[in-house]
């Protein structure tokens, strides 16, 4: 995909926050009998990762606002358009030494996303996306699944930990979906969960209770992909209501039904 000089510095960015973290990630092993110890080491590659995409972002157009997960937000001269990062989604996953993280980065313009990028260093996978520009994997045009039977379907879905409110919720939705598709998967990076279903991996994918930063460049990447995505309530968006529910078009319907309820 030839992108736009925005896609393509965002891509600069991802590719250099994602070599810093597979350094880190290496490192992470040796950590592992001190919890405290790799939880702070990863803090700080988490943050250091900020930095760097922050860096990069902010040289390129300094005028834009920012909002990342770690450094919070900050408004623009230009109020209508801002980056929208995730430096590490699946923090728990790299802390465990699971290789399955990414950095994800989205350009938002008049409150509409307008381009994305998803990276996974650790299988070299780069997802990227502009608004009617379709979805694409390293050079490979992504499309979502064209399956049809919700027997023949997967999906994923974050899992409510330590306490957190909405459990209830989460357990009637697997109790509805669980006994009409082929099974749901919890991989613990809703980026990744969203690129997946822009690949056609998983036929689709929900969450509640979910950050900006953690979906904002998937959104876009399902939609170019030929996907569905609303927020959990119907109608809703997803980034203003902090949930997602998406599918490819065949399934979108049935799907969204046993979700709410």
């Amino acid at each position: 995909m030839q992108g736009s000089a925005n896609l393509n510095v965002m891509v600069k960015a991802a590719r250099a926050a994602g070599r810093s973290l597979a350094k880190d990630f290496r490192e992470v092993e040796n950590l592992q009998v001190s919890s405290k110890g790799a939880g702070d080491f990863v803090s700080r590659a988490d943050v250091a990762a900020e930095e760097i995409v922050r860096d990069i972002l902010m040289e390129a157009r300094p005028n834009y606002g920012w909002v990342g997960e770690e450094s919070g937000a900050t408004e623009g001269k230009d109020p209508t358009r801002r980056w929208i990062v995730d430096p590490l989604d699946g923090t728990t996953n790299f802390l465990h030494g699971l290789p399955h993280w990414a950095i994800s980065i989205a350009l938002e313009h008049k409150g509409e996303i307008v381009a994305a990028t998803i990276f996974d260093p650790a299988k070299d996978e780069m997802f990227v996306a502009e608004k009617g520009q379709g979805a694409w994997l390293n050079a490979s045009r992504l499309r979502v699944s064209d399956r049809r039977k919700m027997i023949e379907s997967i999906f994923a879905t974050g899992l409510p930990f330590a306490g957190h409110a909405d459990l209830p919720d989460v357990l009637q939705d697997l109790a509805r979906l669980l006994p009409t598709c082929a099974g749901v998967r919890r991989y613990g990076a809703a980026a990744l969960d969203l690129a997946y279903v822009a690949a056609g991996r998983y036929e689709g994918y929900w969450e509640r209770s979910i950050n900006e930063w953690d979906i904002a460049a998937g959104v876009l990447l399902v939609r170019e992909a030929g996907g569905f995505v609303e927020g959990v309530e119907a109608g809703s968006d997803p980034i203003s209501s902090g949930s997602v529910l998406s599918a490819n078009a065949s399934i979108f319907e049935t799907f969204s039904g046993l979700i709410r309820g």
